[in-house]
């Protein structure tokens, strides 16, 4: 099989670059061990899961091109949990076993300043609020895609990819509302300029999505926004600033009349080695609904969800009357010897609706992990979510949730 992929490659690149000789090969391997644990009210199984993840592949260069081929596993080691898609009781634990192709890309630099990347890939772009790989999950997130990134100005890149399948964490057992694939016409498009001490985007980002059965004809739409961060040095401090403003209409095939908006501004003193942090998000509800339609509030069907909004995974679709977060955090990275490269984060959430003031909840996220040298690294994290008021979405019930996991990376 290796003897394959070489040769392949090899032909692949003889072809475009006939002078090409010498190839640089190295290999792909990473392995992740997770034990999740899931208690949610109103559910009287509890989600026990210990999953092992495998990625193994290889990079081969040759001058201008470099060739990628990576696969995934996931295995259910314990198997008596609700995957999402094995019909089992119990909250969704969302790592279904799977084998598959997760990457399989050739990148082309021969152009100066310019990187074309086409296949299926990894994209994450900017803090992957809305495009990313969702890379906390076993099977990730990748995009059959052409990519082409140019920093032909100095200070200046932009972005542009053309996806025509988004390869959900859901793997090869994927099927109705949590399908293998999603097909469409999608854009992707950012524009940056980065100076010392600042950076601001500009990004355009159309979901032209084509399953029904995803509700994607209703998460279908046109996002255009700016976002702005810098850093002020304090003495020995820093004080960073983050800003993002979009807003977002229906697109295509969406049946909705809609229009919402979303707002970021983050603020965080750097104090080595403590970092605290205190933010407030809005994805908006079209202000037109009373009582709102389905899913005309603000979606972000390409994002890393689980990076926002609470770890215990809550809010993964915007409830139809939006969402308000605001939230403080605390994090450190002391120097212990016991523990090299040790980090812990605690951070604090209170939830409320963007139309109609309902009081979702609040919720407590804590982390710890450490590593050793470059390719072990130890994590441990605790979500617990307990809601207020009236449930106004699925699964919105108080909620516990355990991660212990052992990360290697050759």
């Amino acid at each position: 099989m290796r003897k394959a992929i070489y040769t392949v490659i090899l032909s692949t690149t003889a072809i475009a670059t006939p002078a090409m000789a010498e190839v640089e090969v190295k290999p792909i391997i990473e392995a992740r061990l997770r034990y999740e644990n899931v208690e949610q009210q109103g559910v009287a199984v509890e989600g026990d899961a210990v999953t092992l993840r495998v990625r193994a592949g290889v990079t081969a260069k040759s001058g201008s091109f470099t060739v990628l081929v990576e696969g995934e596993g996931t295995l259910a080691i314990v198997e008596d949990y609700n995957s999402g898609v094995n019909g089992k009781l119990g909250p969704v634990i969302s790592d279904p076993e799977n084998v598959e192709l997760n990457r399989a890309q050739i990148q082309f630099t021969g152009i100066p300043k310019t990187v074309i990347t086409a296949g299926r890939q990894r994209i994450n772009l900017d803090d992957q609020r809305f495009v990313g790989s969702v890379a906390w999950r076993q099977n990730e997130q990748t995009f059959d895609a052409v990519r082409a990134e140019w920093t032909g100005i100095k200070n200046v890149k932009a972005d542009l990819t053309y996806a025509w399948s988004q390869r959900t964490i859901w793997g090869v057992d994927g099927f109705g509302a949590r399908q293998t694939a999603v097909g469409g016409d999608n854009i992707l498009a950012n524009l940056s300029y980065k100076g010392k001490t600042f950076c601001i985007t500009g990004f355009a980002y159309l979901a032209d999505l084509d399953e029904a059965l995803v509700q994607n004809f209703r998460l279908s739409s046109k996002t255009f926004g700016l976002r702005g961060n810098v850093t002020f040095p304090i003495g020995k401090a820093k004080l960073n600033l983050l800003a993002s403003y979009a807003v977002q209409s229906d697109y295509n095939n969406n049946p909705n009349n809609s229009s919402s908006d979303y707002l970021l501004g983050e603020a965080m003193l750097d104090v080595t080695p403590f970092k605290l942090t205190a933010g407030y998000e809005v994805l908006g509800a079209d202000s037109k609904g009373i009582g709102g339609v389905a899913l005309s509030s603000f979606q972000t069907p390409f994002a890393t969800l689980h990076k926002f909004n609470g770890t215990a995974d809550k809010f993964l679709i915007t409830p139809v009357n939006g969402l308000r977060d605001l939230y403080f955090g605390l994090g450190a990275s002391p120097k212990i010897k016991a523990l090299p490269g040790f980090a812990a984060q605690l951070t604090w959430h209170q939830f409320k609706s963007d139309r109609l003031n309902q009081n979702f909840g609040t919720e407590w996220n804590a982390q710890m992990s450490w590593k050793i040298g470059k390719k072990i690294t130890f994590l441990a994290k605790y979500a617990d979510y307990n809601r207020k008021g009236i449930a106004d979405f699925a699964g919105d019930a108080d909620t516990r949730k355990l991660w212990a996991q052992f990360d290697y990376a050759f």
